[in-house]
């Protein structure tokens, strides 16, 4: 899935906007001073993991597959039977020493619940909901889509998903590989691997998807977008 990084540049300021500048840089800062309440922090974990396994449900169930560690997750599911929560449980767990030393302590512990939480949810997700017809295609863009909306709501809280991501913010800090390329070549090397597993058509729908999460992420969580105290 989608990284929680990104660096943009400081637009230009014409010098007829000063003082709007500086009223919207005394907003900004009046913002920051904002932090999550623990309250806040536990409902977002919760709706937000709850959003993402009803999109995992539906990949699942339309046999797509998506990026990072739970497209690995996903396909292994469909290759082995294996539920998905638990696959992905295992997978992360690994990557939660390198979470503790790249992220802190507070992060690690919430992407730890929310990774139990999702890896929960969408084991009881089809107990809650009875899907009968189901079209590929909806499955792949809403699917996608409640992925993105879940990460975006677990990113503004200070949480995770992808202990891939972590390993590639790690490979990045300490061995100079670029943490973008990694991803990238781990997710491809996820939809390679599908294309000996899944039909043609489920990939290319799986693309599309994966592409729809991503935009989601790029367009809303950008610096300037969102603000709150760490």
């Amino acid at each position: 899935m989608a990284d929680i990084h990104h660096k943009q540049a400081a637009p230009a300021i014409d010098s007829n906007d000063v003082k709007p500048a500086k009223a919207d840089t005394e907003t900004r800062t009046s913002h920051q001073t904002i932090a999550h309440r623990k309250y806040e922090d536990a409902l977002a974990l919760v709706l937000g993991t709850m959003i993402v396994a009803l999109g995992v449900t539906l990949y699942s169930q339309a046999i797509l597959i998506t990026g990072s560690t739970a497209g690995a997750a996903l396909l292994i599911h469909h290759a082995s039977g294996l539920g998905f929560g638990i696959v992905f449980f295992a997978l992360n767990l690994p990557f939660y020493w390198l979470s503790f030393k790249r992220m802190g302590w507070e992060f690690t512990l919430k992407t730890f619940v929310a990774v139990g939480l999702v890896s929960a949810f969408s084991r009881l997700t089809p107990l809650w909901i009875d899907i009968e017809n189901l079209h590929p295609l909806y499955a792949a863009l809403i699917g996608g889509g409640l992925m993105g909306v879940g990460l975006l709501m677990l990113f503004r809280h200070r949480a995770g998903l992808g202990g891939i991501n972590i390993l590639a913010l790690y490979l990045q800090e300490h061995h100079g590989i670029r943490a973008g390329y990694f991803q990238l070549g781990i997710d491809t090397t996820i939809m390679v691997c599908a294309l000996f597993i899944l039909p043609f058509d489920k990939v290319l729908l799986s693309l599309a998807g994966a592409a729809v999460l991503n935009l989601i992420i790029a367009l809303n969580h950008r610096p300037g977008r969102y603000f709150t105290a760490r």
